[in-house]
């Protein structure tokens, strides 16, 4: 059984089919990345599995259940989030308090402290700026912070959307150091990315999207080595 699994999914936005009727599944533990051209349907993807958008028709299933329906906090709460385009930091709350905000539905005081402390395990850089407020951070500090928000929910599926959008390449090189490092303490993640060979590099499976349709899925290496994503994404 996947963990995810998406089976006709399709999403509107007024009379705009952006997403076409897709299936996917990620399984425990796995890295999948959706790659393709802006405007293919990558980022309405994954806002319809966090819960942001309505399904117009298909199903969702996480972890044996359906979840078609269910709200963007209910998800939350069941392991699934969502760390999104763009980051979304509170930008007159703490770093602190951002990452406060990321536990809100926990009671477990200890196992807060405990992820608090594996946050800035992760990102050094938070723990310094502890009492910033989040609007003052840099591009990276403020991705570092929207990554920690997340992982505070403690999910058991983590979705990224473009995790490198409008970043210094050494921040970029920090946030896919990171991500590869969660990966590897058997966190699931489903990956948008903009950097196409960034995605593949650091994924297991990975589908193209054109046009709300996925018109190919493989194994990353092999997308890696195919011409046509190679022509079409890579550069080369």
């Amino acid at each position: 059984m996947s963990l995810l699994e998406v089976q006709g999914l399709a999403v509107h936005y007024g009379g705009i089919r952006a997403v076409k009727g897709i299936d996917l599944q990620v399984e425990e533990g796995e890295v999948v990345c959706l790659i393709g051209a802006n405007g293919a349907g990558k980022t309405t993807t994954l806002r319809a599995l966090a819960g942001l958008l309505p399904a117009a028709a298909g199903s969702i299933r996480y972890a044996g259940s359906a979840v078609t329906d269910l709200p963007v906090h209910a998800r939350a709460r069941i392991g699934i989030s969502l760390v999104p385009e763009g980051r979304g930091v509170f930008p007159r709350l703490t770093v602190a308090e951002n990452l406060d905000m990321g536990a809100y539905s926990r009671r477990d005081r200890a196992g807060i402290s405990a992820d608090l402390e594996h946050v800035y395990g992760l990102f050094p850089r938070l723990y310094e700026r502890r009492a910033q407020t989040g609007g003052t951070l840099s591009g990276g500090e403020q991705q570092m912070l929207s990554l920690g928000r997340a992982l505070m929910s403690r999910p058991r599926l983590l979705l990224l959307d473009e995790p490198s959008m409008g970043l210094a390449p050494l921040a970029v090189q920090k946030i896919f150091e990171t991500i590869r490092l969660i990966a590897d303490q058997g966190m699931t993640l489903l990956l948008v990315e903009q950097n196409a060979r960034l995605a593949l590099e650091s994924s297991r499976r990975g589908y193209v999207l054109e046009g709300g349709c996925i018109v190919h899925q493989d194994d990353a290496a092999a997308l890696l080595a195919s011409p046509k994503v190679r022509a079409a994404y890579l550069g080369a």
